[in-house]
């Protein structure tokens, strides 16, 4: 039998302590002779170190080596959703180095459980790799066919407002992710407003989760743009934001959205699918507002750069308005009907001069007329001392023979006529 310290006595008076026999087995044990917990660790501890050592397979979703000689490992069952915790020191740890999450090893140990937390973990002597990771080699595949389906592609990408006046954010309640996005942002640009979806960021319920706080976002008319945020994690931890329902509802969400999961080095598939990839949720809060500081500075610098231009414009206009003034036209503006009287002037002159042209030729053209009217005028024959002589029914005789003895004839002579009758 184990001596116990203490024998418990039901009374007001205090612990009294009384050595007791502690019971050997499990089953010996009573409300009144219970074993310490220090006991019960102990056993699972004998029991456990008797256990076997084995050779287990899994995939590394975390991975730790530390300085010290020490290396601290989570590995995943390549089929079931268990994990185990591996540990492991020397030349272990020195092997460990060469390994990242998502391999899928092989670990040679043995059980083994820390008496003072009696927490079972599995003493790990050797390591081999047998294959890149499961998962990796899922979500590869995963890419490489939402690629095909242009799910990626650059024109899908649509373009982040430059001043939005509501963010829609994604993340998990109480989420560090939550104040760094909120703060940050309204450091930048105090009057944005939020409108908050919380939601399982990971585990099996991250994606039923992220896809209906996308879409509830998206059909709020309110939200200029989306951030789906989450701090860091294992490769386990994030593997949520690259399910493919995640991926096609990101990428299919009509307004902005933007990504903001894990680290720096961290990549999911909704990296590629959203429409602007954030480091950290610090930098999505920075990359989706304006700084206030830089914007005033723009103004200040419009505003002065408007003030130059209407100053150099009033300037200018002031210049040419005293040029304007100092002209003789405006001085003197008799001065302006000056060349006009000239014009007026030199017109009366040329046309007196045509005008005289025109009379001169037409009299000197009448003149020729008339004499030559003159010369073939019967008056001017007359005029030499010729006569007419005319029938008396006034045709003019020009044949003696048209002429008979006794018939009355006229003859026109230069003046007058006179009557006669031929013989």
């Amino acid at each position: 039998m184990i001596q116990s310290p203490y024998l418990p006595i039901h009374n007001d008076a205090a612990a009294v302590p009384i050595a007791q026999e502690l019971p050997r087995l499990a089953r010996e044990t009573t409300a009144e002779n219970p074993w310490p917990v220090s006991v019960l660790s102990q056993k699972f501890h004998d029991a456990v170190s008797r256990w076997p050592s084995a050779w287990i397979e899994g995939q590394i979703v975390e991975i730790n080596t530390r300085r010290s000689g020490s290396a601290y490992l989570t590995v995943r069952d390549s089929i079931e959703d268990i994990s185990i915790s591996v540990m492991g020191f020397r030349n272990f740890a020195v092997m460990a180095r060469d390994f990242r999450q998502g391999d899928r090893v092989v670990i040679h140990g043995r059980p083994d459980l820390w008496v003072k937390q009696t927490r079972l973990s599995f003493m790990a002597d050797d390591i081999r790799r047998v294959g890149t990771g499961d998962l990796k080699a899922q979500i590869e595949e995963l890419r490489k066919k939402l690629k095909g389906e242009g799910l990626f592609d650059a024109d899908r990408k649509v373009a982040l407002p430059e001043f939005p006046s509501r963010l829609g954010l994604v993340c998990a309640p109480q989420a560090r992710a939550e104040g760094d996005v909120i703060t940050n942002a309204r450091l930048r640009w105090p009057t944005i407003e939020f409108t908050i979806v919380h939601a399982h960021v990971q585990g099996p319920q991250c994606p039923p989760d992220v896809i209906q706080a996308i879409q509830k976002l998206d059909m709020d008319p309110a939200v200029d743009v989306i951030i789906v945020a989450r701090g860091g994690g294992s490769f386990e931890d994030l593997l949520g934001f690259s399910d493919e329902g995640v991926v096609r509802a990101t990428a299919a969400c009509q307004t902005p959205i933007v990504s903001a999961i894990g680290h720096e080095d961290d990549w999911t598939l909704i990296d590629l699918a959203s429409d602007m990839r954030a480091s950290t949720p610090t930098d999505a809060a920075k990359r989706v507002v304006p700084d206030v500081v830089e914007q005033m500075q723009i103004v200040e610098e419009g505003q002065r750069r408007i003030r130059e231009r209407i100053r150099s414009m009033v300037e200018n206009e002031s210049r040419l308005v005293d040029g304007y003034a100092n002209r003789p036209s405006l001085t003197n503006p008799q001065t302006m009907l000056e060349k006009p009287q000239r014009f007026v002037d030199d017109s009366q002159q040329r046309l007196d001069i045509a005008l005289r042209r025109i009379v001169d030729d037409a009299s000197l053209t009448v003149e020729k007329l008339h004499a030559s009217l003159t010369a073939m005028s019967p008056q001017s024959t007359l005029n030499r001392g010729y006569a007419v002589v005319q029938a008396s029914d006034g045709h003019v005789i020009d044949d003696p023979d048209a002429v008979s003895a006794g018939e009355n004839l006229t003859l026109t002579l230069r003046r007058g006529s006179l009557q006669a009758q031929a013989l």
